[in-house]
């Protein structure tokens, strides 16, 4: 499995239509994604504070666009899907909201 950040409003917008883009594939041409043990760094990275905001939980066997492991500035490779994402490859969609300090944690339904 492979998590996605994405804004809930986008999302169900995105996958009423039958293919989810998010807010990067257009600008920088691909979707950006992270393996579990990573999508709480990522968050508060990018993220603090911000409200609305869901994880998607996808299957990369099921994803019709490309997936590819690419090395970012800290070091780690995440895995980026060059194209549309097909929302039956999304498996799970869970409520990822910040802490009242505004930092994120794993969700509990993603840590069992």
């Amino acid at each position: 499995m492979i998590l996605h950040i994405a804004r809930r409003e986008q999302w169900e917008q995105e996958r009423a239509a039958g293919a989810y883009r998010g807010a990067t594939l257009d600008m920088e041409g691909f979707i950006h994604c992270s393996e579990q043990q990573q999508i709480v760094g990522s968050a508060n990275r990018f993220y603090p504070g911000q409200e609305g905001l869901v994880l998607l939980c996808i299957d990369p066997d099921l994803v019709q666009s490309e997936v590819r492991y690419e090395v970012a500035g800290d070091g780690q490779a995440y895995p980026h899907i060059y194209g549309p994402l097909n929302t039956d490859a999304v498996t799970q969609v869970v409520d990822f909201p910040p802490g009242a300090d505004g930092r994120f944690t794993l969700p509990p339904a993603l840590s069992a």
